[in-house]
């Protein structure tokens, strides 16, 4: 087994050569930020969407932008606003009169990373059109239905729903995202470097330094990155006990209206390996279900009223699970 674990070690630091030069590419545009971007690129790895929350301003859109200059992918930016329609997303059928028939138009949606900016500011029929698209990976525009290029990523921002004019997304839309991320404001000396590169007359950009064939080949790795029985045990644990709390002698029955699904499972499962592979080793360890848990199960954990009225969230429920659960 150890002699396995080495062969794979050799093999994620060879797989992982990459990321040096990568990171330090999104480092010449974006300051600080190091926990999204480290998600993103778990997302990447991952082949799973990423929802993105957090107050306007905090470079969510240029994160995301800037990592796709990065990759030789084509990248669509998608403005939502209420006035959107399935069609200005996917596509639709054009009437060409010179040869009396319909012709197929594609929408925005048939690109590599999608940047759907604000996604909570479009209405519930075009969020299903795009929710749609990320789980099937394919788009149906009349009779004809299309394949999406690979890799197909998307990368929604949304406000804080407390916003005016926006539409919150349903948990059941929300659970297709592998990874919901909240973007905090920078540090004091981040935001003096911010303000230093954006008030200095060059913005910054990134330049295109990997093809998608490398991030196929990654993704390939982490299926040979080695995680015990126990660690698996432990994964387990922490999903069965957001739905059966007092199972785990956890007192927080009347705080949960519904656990996490078994995609919970999947996920945890894969940006652990993420995590690892990030990290350089070739084997999972308890902290990396840790360091990733809560944006995988914010979202998954629904609370009840009897949590809402002692002002409590989704995130101290995890916390407590986590707090409880024993370590392998």
């Amino acid at each position: 087994m150890h002699q396995d674990i080495e062969l794979i070690q050799q093999k994620i630091s060879a797989g992982s050569s990459f990321l040096p030069e990568l990171t330090s590419e999104v480092g010449k545009v974006i300051v600080g930020q190091k926990y999204l971007v480290n998600r993103l690129l778990i997302g990447l790895l991952c082949n799973g969407h990423i929802l993105i929350e957090g107050v306007p301003g905090l470079a969510k859109t240029l994160c995301v932008k800037t990592l796709s200059d990065c990759i030789r992918t084509k990248f669509q930016r998608i403005q939502f606003t209420p006035d959107l329609l399935p069609a200005d997303l996917i596509g639709t059928m054009i009437y060409n009169p010179g040869k009396g028939e319909f012709t197929t138009k594609k929408g925005p949606i048939f690109a590599n990373l999608i940047l759907a900016d604000e996604i909570n500011r479009a209405p519930a029929k075009v969020q299903s059109a795009l929710l749609e698209a990320m789980q099937e990976r394919q788009v149906t525009i009349g009779e004809n239905t299309f394949k999406l290029d690979e890799p197909f990523l998307v990368l929604a921002t949304q406000n804080p729903i407390e916003q005016e004019g926006t539409y919150p997304l349903p948990e059941a839309q929300v659970d297709r995202f592998m990874l919901k991320l909240k973007v905090d404001y920078p540090a004091f000396d981040e935001e003096m470097e911010i303000q230093e590169r954006m008030t200095s007359g060059e913005i910054p950009t990134a330049m295109p330094v990997i093809d998608p064939i490398v991030l196929f080949q990654a993704r390939k790795l982490l299926n040979e990155i080695y995680v015990d029985r126990k660690v698996k045990e432990y994964i387990v644990n922490i999903v069965f006990a957001s739905r059966k709390p007092a199972d785990y002698g956890i007192e927080i029955n009347d705080l949960i209206s519904y656990g996490a699904s078994p995609r919970a499972t999947i996920y945890l499962n894969l940006a652990a390996r993420a995590n690892a592979f990030l990290n350089g080793r070739g084997y999972v360890t308890p902290e990396d279900v840790k360091t990733i848990g809560m944006d995988v199960l914010r979202h998954r954990v629904i609370i009840s009223y009897e949590a809402e009225a002692e002002e409590m969230t989704s995130e101290d429920i995890v916390r407590k699970i986590f707090d409880s659960i024993e370590v392998p």
